[in-house]
């Protein structure tokens, strides 16, 4: 384990299986309870590797990330993908903490680099402001493989191949979330959007770890029936 790894209550926890590759530069961690059995990614990028939300902070993932190139940026894509543990890797990792400026209150130990609608990291790498789950929810966008959508909660899967928004009592605007998915739609199309890499219920995915053509996907749903979607 590197010397460097933090410790949490006297010791870093060493359980956990290491971060697998599901397409390209891109890794996923294990589900982490600190934030609900979300899912957090690490993006290989010849710019700065990428934190997307985080991960359960244990030894196997500290030693993973400082191994293999470190974090540039820890982008969280809604209030509930932060974790415990944000100010902790900011330290170990000597990161930027990128978050959209309506949620960057809750990290008051943390040096945050807030946003408002839009922030390019890279010429490749885009967040976007999608409020409606939260009201900081973002999605990162690279424009990388046909076009990969981390989608955090804004859009989850419900089966292998089908991701739509849900409307939960966590909720916090139902109508602004249906308009963010029109946004994207009107953002993108087919060439520049294949994957979308949801945050949470990774599980229904079976092993594949992300939804194929992500734009079809979309441009499928009924907004208008789901308008009247009751609480999932």
């Amino acid at each position: 384990m590197p010397q460097n790894s933090l410790e949490i209550n006297g010791a870093v926890p060493s359980q956990g299986k290491p971060p697998r590759l599901i397409l390209p530069g891109i890794f996923a961690f294990s589900p982490n309870r600190d934030t609900l059995g979300g899912t957090a990614y690490f993006i290989v990028n010849k710019s700065g590797n990428i934190l997307v939300d985080s991960p359960g902070w244990y030894g196997t993932n500290q030693d993973f990330l400082l191994n293999n190139g470190g974090v540039r940026w820890l982008v969280t894509t809604h209030r509930g993908g932060m974790g415990k543990q944000v100010a902790q890797s900011q330290e170990l990792l000597q990161c930027e903490v990128i978050t959209q400026e309506q949620e960057a209150y809750l990290l008051p130990e943390v040096k945050v680099t807030s946003f408002a609608s839009n922030l390019l990291l890279t010429p490749e790498i885009e967040l976007i402001w999608t409020p409606g789950h939260s009201p900081g929810s973002a999605c990162l966008y690279w424009n990388n493989l046909g076009g990969v959508l981390f989608s955090g909660r804004h859009l989850l899967p419900t089966a292998p191949d089908q991701i739509m928004p849900l409307r939960t009592a966590k909720t916090f605007h139902w109508w602004r979330q249906l308009r963010n998915i029109t946004k994207i739609c009107d953002r993108f199309d087919e060439n520049t959007l294949k994957y979308i890499i949801p945050g949470a219920n990774t599980g229904l995915l079976r092993g594949k770890g992300y939804i194929e053509d992500g734009y079809q996907k979309l441009a499928k749903l009924d907004m208008e029936a789901l308008k009247s979607t009751n609480i999932y």
